[in-house]
């Protein structure tokens, strides 16, 4: 069986581990039974072992119970760059290996709710672990909007980014980012609406700030190409440029001029909402 699931940027400011939007880059994972486990990969993350230690083999052996299987992976997702590849992998394989909980088994091997969230059921989500088990939201999203994604060529691995955060925040951070998540969950429903303020934090985009110090200054850039709002996307080190569809250009425009004058490599996407979210491709 063959699946495919979305990319996602998760956190976009302050909903840090509850809101992701799904992207339209994606992964497709093919599950069939063989002799003995067999990996392949080609695309995003094809340098990665292909063996039982692959996060595609891993949930399809779990959800299968067994590992007599052959998994092929291809992604358009980057690896390590906050676009929630690893989770787009996740949710692929399960659904391809006929899990009847894909965010479930996702959200248990890979550990990121709020990405596999959005893989699974596309659009804007917001997740909650409630009873034991996780819930999402589906929130309105301006159909006009589009994701101008600057995707530096520097891995940051998640693990390393979650590090830097403190195990406790000050009461007066945390309501901060609750009245900016406000704001930003109106801006995301109504362009109109959206203002730079709504994607300000004060629990991980500054604490992460020193292991991608260039970050400023795109941001800035994005801002100053006519983004609307700008975020990391999840830990970063890819930034976002939030902006009416018809803008995106522009928009990519300043990005690509700011990573030439930072002397740093990399890519700029332009990136739409996928609304469809994790769904099995018919051959």
């Amino acid at each position: 069986m063959r699946a495919r699931a979305p990319a996602s940027a998760a956190n976009l400011g302050p909903g840090l581990d509850v809101l992701a939007v799904a992207l339209d880059l994606y992964v497709e994972v093919e599950v069939e039974p063989a002799d003995r486990l067999r990996v392949s990969s080609e695309g995003e993350g094809s340098e990665l072992p292909a063996d039982a230690t692959h996060l595609a083999a891993r949930v399809a052996c779990r959800v299968a119970g067994h590992d007599r299987l052959a998994v092929h992976v291809r992604s358009e997702v980057p690896v390590a760059r906050g676009l929630g590849s690893s989770a787009a992998i996740a949710v692929a394989a399960a659904v391809a290996a006929g899990a009847p909980d894909p965010l479930a088994v996702a959200a248990s091997v890979e550990g990121h709710a709020d990405n596999a969230a959005a893989a699974c059921t596309g659009g804007l989500v917001a997740v909650n672990e409630i009873g034991g088990s996780w819930q999402v939201t589906s929130l309105p999203l301006d159909p006009g909007i589009a994701f101008v994604a600057l995707v530096p060529e520097r891995p940051l691995e998640t693990a390393r980014a979650r590090a830097v955060l403190p195990g406790e925040v000050a009461r007066a951070d945390a309501v901060f980012n609750l009245g900016r998540l406000a704001l930003l969950l109106d801006g995301l429903g109504d362009l109109r609406r959206l203002r730079p303020e709504a994607t300000s934090d004060r629990l991980h985009q500054t604490q992460r700030t020193p292991l991608f110090p260039e970050a400023p200054a795109l941001l800035q850039a994005l801002e100053a190409g006519g983004a609307l709002a700008t975020c990391w996307s999840g830990a970063g080190p890819t930034l976002l440029g939030l902006c009416a569809a018809a803008d995106a250009p522009q928009v990519a425009e300043s990005a690509r001029l700011a990573l030439s004058r930072a002397a740093l490599e990399g890519r700029v996407l332009v990136l739409h909402a996928d609304t469809d979210g994790a769904r099995r491709i018919v051959r």
